[in-house]
């Protein structure tokens, strides 16, 4: 599958577990919508990131990837700590130059 560079670096990133690759891929008033939250700007997208991780531990796996309406939306398994793993979601981001301007998580 063929990512956008930063898109790349984030599932990379996650990954590795490397905070400080995540929150620098995003862009610094960037944000992302999680479980009917929005997290704005990189302290915040760290916090929640790290949260998130910490809660659920959680394997991305990208599966597919399409492009609508200006967004890159690429359809993840992620397995962890929660009942019904793992799910499919998709995670719809959106660009500004090299980095991350949005990203919106959903079912």
């Amino acid at each position: 599958m063929d990512l956008h560079p930063a898109i790349q670096t984030y599932f990379d990133a996650d990954r590795r577990r490397d905070q400080d690759a995540v929150t620098e891929v995003f862009g610094p008033d960037a944000t992302v919508a999680d479980e009917g939250r929005t997290h704005e700007g990189r302290e915040a997208i760290g916090a929640w990131w790290s949260e998130t991780k910490a809660q659920y531990e959680a394997l991305l796996e990208p599966l597919e990837a399409t492009r609508t309406d200006g967004a890159t939306v690429v359809r993840t398994r992620v397995t962890g700590n929660f009942p019904g793993s793992p799910v499919t979601l998709t995670f719809a981001f959106r660009l500004a130059g090299e980095h991350i301007k949005a990203l919106e998580i959903g079912a």
